[in-house]
């Protein structure tokens, strides 16, 4: 995570930037604005600047003094950076070849191919040879409409609607027709997409019967949504790079993306930038890819993946709020039901006083607890006691031995101090009172002596017998 210095600091930077960031993002060459660390001669200095990004960086000299990227802006550090940023659907001549994941699922799930049935013409420079074009994405998610509460299934307008001749009801497969596709494998029907200066998203209804589960393939089930943080580790699981680890660079990230033919540039605001974990992945996303949802390590959504840089060291996502808010939809989660559980645990209840020595005697009895989810919990008596000694007035068996000893309130209680008894001495009952510290706390040891045990046993038969309160 950004430690929380560095959080002040881009929140600091974060006004310059997003005042600027039109104006030099106009600029010839440049693709995205963002806040990130300065890099001075291949090294990174740790200090956030606001970073300009081209597509091919240029010496000053070399440029209209109108084009010079300022070395401050407001007193804000800048820094330029080549970066080539590419739409990632996986799109291919009709009787092109597939790729990676072109397994047919029977239950749908997020990170999965697919695609729309319908092709589209395209000519270069969007593509190298002219001709009919069939495209694949990923399925990121499964959503419920926020209107009628159809499910649907959540990923990108390039992936659903390809370009601007879409319509609603236009059919789609899993997996996508270059992963081997066909009628026989339709699951739904585009309902909307929408492509603003935040989201490029699409939601697809899907078929009655069709079996669905709100689960990321290789992730697990969805937890919900979170807002990304900077510096945390995600992941993403589409269909052709799999399942890839990274980490969240920035949430600030301006990007000017090339949807080509009747759409042409498109400025995307207040983006994620997914840096590549290289130690557990070649690269985060590549093409067909688009559509799946980032993930962060409690699997909870915090991006839907649009593009990617050209050599797989970044990956560009919608905020997922901003995207569920916008296409009108929620992400579905599992709903976990915990059945009742008997868990066995200790519980001090009844108490009980018993004359078993001169000493007052308090017994715990022991009990095991059926906990369930709701309150209240029931306790269940065994007859295991735990036994201690307090200091209070005994309550002692009938009989006329005991009657002054322990009934007559004329006697003073004394703690610690001396008792007297008539006699001198109970019957069964051994202690030295030649001993400094007996008295009415004295231990000794009882004898056989059946009177005594039988009432004891039935008291404690009398509490076993209570079950359960």
């Amino acid at each position: 995570m950004a430690p929380e210095p560095e959080n002040e600091t881009r929140a600091a930077i974060r006004p310059v930037k997003e005042r600027v960031e039109d104006a030099l993002i106009a600029q010839p060459g440049v693709v995205a604005v963002d806040i990130g660390h300065k890099v001075s001669k291949g090294v990174n200095t740790g200090e956030l600047s606001i970073v300009v990004y081209v597509d091919k960086k240029k010496p000053k000299s070399a440029l209209p003094k109108d084009q010079v990227i300022p070395s401050e802006i407001d007193g804000i550090k800048t820094d330029v950076k080549e970066l080539t940023i590419e739409l990632q659907p996986a799109r291919e001549l009709a009787d092109g070849s597939a790729f990676v994941d072109t397994t047919v699922y029977s239950t749908l799930t997020g990170g999965i191919s697919m695609g729309p049935v319908r092709s589209i013409h395209l000519d270069p420079p969007d593509v190298p040879t002219s001709g009919q074009y069939v495209f694949s994405g990923t399925l990121g998610a499964l959503v419920r409409d926020r209107a009628s509460g159809a499910t649907m299934a959540l990923t990108n307008f390039h992936v659903a609607c390809l370009n601007n001749s879409w319509t609603a009801g236009d059919r789609m497969v899993q997996p996508s027709i270059p992963d081997g596709g066909g009628s026989a494998v339709q699951f739904g029907s585009l309902a909307r997409g929408m492509l603003t200066d935040q989201v490029d998203g699409a939601v697809v209804t899907i078929d009655a019967g069709k079996a669905w589960e709100p689960s990321i393939r290789d992730i697990g089930f969805v937890a919900g949504q979170a807002a990304a943080i900077v510096g945390e580790p995600v992941r993403k699981r589409g269909r052709t790079t799999e399942l890839t680890s990274g980490s969240v660079a920035s949430t600030d990230f301006t990007a000017s993306v090339n949807y080509g033919g009747s759409i042409g540039l498109r400025t995307l605001k207040h983006q994620l930038r997914i840096n590549t974990d290289t130690t557990k992945s070649a690269r985060f996303s590549d093409h067909g890819d688009s559509g799946s949802m980032v993930v962060n390590a409690s699997r909870h959504v915090v991006g839907l993946l649009f593009a990617g840089s050209n050599d797989g060291s970044m990956t560009f996502a919608n905020p997922i709020a901003t995207a569920l808010d916008t296409m009108g939809v929620d992400l579905i989660v599992r709903i976990i039901s915990v059945p009742p559980t008997r868990i066995p645990v200790l519980c001090p209840t009844r108490v009980i006083t018993a004359c078993l020595t001169r000493s007052p005697v308090l017994c715990r009895v022991t009990r095991s607890v059926i906990c369930l989810p709701t309150r209240p919990i029931t306790c269940r008596i065994t007859r295991t006691p735990i036994c201690e000694v307090v200091y209070s007035r005994p309550a002692c068996p009938p009989g006329p031995i005991f009657s002054r000893a322990c009934n007559d309130p004329s006697i003073p209680f004394n703690p610690g101090g001396p008792i007297e008894i008539p006699g001198g001495r109970i019957p069964g009952f051994q202690a030295d009172y030649s001993d400094p510290y007996a008295g009415q706390y004295s231990t000794g040891e009882f004898e056989d002596d059946p009177t005594y045990w039988a009432g004891y046993l039935a008291a404690m038969e009398d509490l076993s017998d209570e079950g359960t309160e």
